[in-house]
């Protein structure tokens, strides 16, 4: 499907070179100031044409609002947006009427629908992600008034170029495991902790780690001397989130969080907290002790948030933060031996314009995705508030769990 969200509904359409792409976004609450200067400077952030690491595509992608608001305030009905595909070159995809090229959704798209779009990748394109980001710039920009929700992704690996972020240690038997250090080094936790959109945004790799920076700076100029495409992995950091957010038992938060990133394009793996590297670290150090925060808020926290701020698939109230992977991009002008669509061998060097690496121009979407699961989430716990609000106040919860900082009657969703 092309819709995504429960309550927070979006809707993408468009192919990569057809008159325009877009969304349709319904569930947005009515109130929130909103202008198409918001929407911009995502997009801006994504569109192609940014650096020399990216394709040399020219396409401003100049949002359009049309519909859903009045005097830049939202009314609470679906808004409507578009982006005009301008630098259109369908005759770079000729090709493709012969073979479906290695590792992309040609084939599969022919075989699903018995019809595929003529150029580009149609759907498959990462042109469709525009409409998501647009989506997730609206919903980010209520998420930081309503919440002060701070959300920021990063390039943390291209290729085998990886920013520090486990502690080195020498390789060790199983029986030496529990010698073993934490899953992340405290360099990189406070990384996360701190990282900023514009310490991103300064280097064309959008790799905070400057030195780190550099050498994927090669490794992508490397990739696109020789005709070929290279990797990477994109982290991102959801900070401020309340506790409470997620549905069991299907609907947990890390299921729907790995649901949207893995709709990206490209994507092929999804890790939360510790992750793999976790599967590492034995249970007596890998386990979140609870304390009370510092903050004076009088509630709980973790120590050391190795779950990455999801609990039994709820948020516990810690920053949440997740690791996704991007193959190299499938289309690259390097000559390919190949199969035409009636299994005769031939050799396909594919034209067009496209990413020699694409997780710098990622980062937005990513962040994007992240906002439309947050609000949707936040929308239906809220809802589950506001019910629970109109009924007698719960007080048969044992005095001792009654959490700092919290009367009786706020317990279970009745505050």
């Amino acid at each position: 499907m092309s819709t995504y969200g429960n309550l927070f509904r979006v809707t993408t359409y468009g192919e990569s070179h057809c008159a325009s792409v877009g969304a349709i976004i319904d569930g947005c609450p009515p109130g929130l100031t909103l202008s198409a200067d918001d929407i911009q400077l995502q997009l801006n952030r994504r569109r192609p044409g940014q650096s020399d690491l990216t394709t040399p595509r020219n396409e401003k992608d100049r949002v359009l609002l049309q519909s859903g608001l009045e005097h830049d305030v939202t009314l609470g009905t679906p808004i409507a947006l578009l982006v005009k595909n301008e630098d259109q070159r369908p005759h770079d995809y000729s090709e493709t009427d012969l073979y479906p090229r290695p590792s992309h959704a040609d084939y599969t798209y022919l075989e699903k629908y018995g019809v595929k779009a003529s150029s580009g990748g149609g759907r498959s394109s990462a042109r469709e992600t525009i409409g998501r980001v647009a989506a997730g710039a609206i919903a980010e920009k209520y998420l930081k008034q309503a919440y002060g929700i701070e959300i920021v992704a990063f390039v943390s690996s291209v290729g085998k170029v990886h920013i520090p972020f486990s502690v080195q240690r020498p390789s060790q038997d199983d029986e030496d495991d529990e010698q073993v250090e934490d899953a992340l080094s405290e360099e990189f936790r406070h990384l996360l902790s701190t990282v900023t959109r514009e310490q991103v945004d300064q280097h064309p790799t959008r790799c905070p780690h400057l030195e780190t920076a550099e050498k994927m700076t090669q490794r992508i100029i490397r990739a696109k001397d020789n005709l070929d495409s290279i990797g990477g992995t994109v982290t991102c950091v959801i900070r401020n989130v309340p506790s409470g957010l997620g549905e069991p038992v299907f609907d947990k938060f890390e299921a729907t969080l790995g649901h949207a990133m893995l709709s990206i394009p490209a994507t092929k793996a999804f890790e939360i907290g510790s992750g793999f590297r976790g599967t590492e670290v034995p249970g007596s150090k890998h386990n979140d002790p609870f304390v009370l925060k510092p903050d004076g808020s009088g509630r709980l926290g973790t120590k050391t948030n190795w779950s990455g701020g999801v609990q039994g698939g709820i948020t516990n109230g810690e920053d949440i933060y997740f690791r996704i992977g991007f193959k190299s991009p499938a289309t690259i002008s390097q000559a390919q031996a190949t199969a035409q669509y009636d299994g005769t061998p031939g050799s396909l060097a594919a034209r067009g314009r496209h990413d020699p690496c694409v997780v710098p121009r990622a980062v937005p979407i990513v962040e994007a995705m992240a906002s439309i699961v947050v609000m949707d989430q936040l929308l239906i716990q809220n809802a589950r508030k506001t019910a629970a609000a109109l009924l007698p106040p719960i007080t048969t919860l044992p005095k001792t769990m009654v959490m700092p900082g919290k009367a009786q009657t706020e317990q279970n969703g009745t505050a």
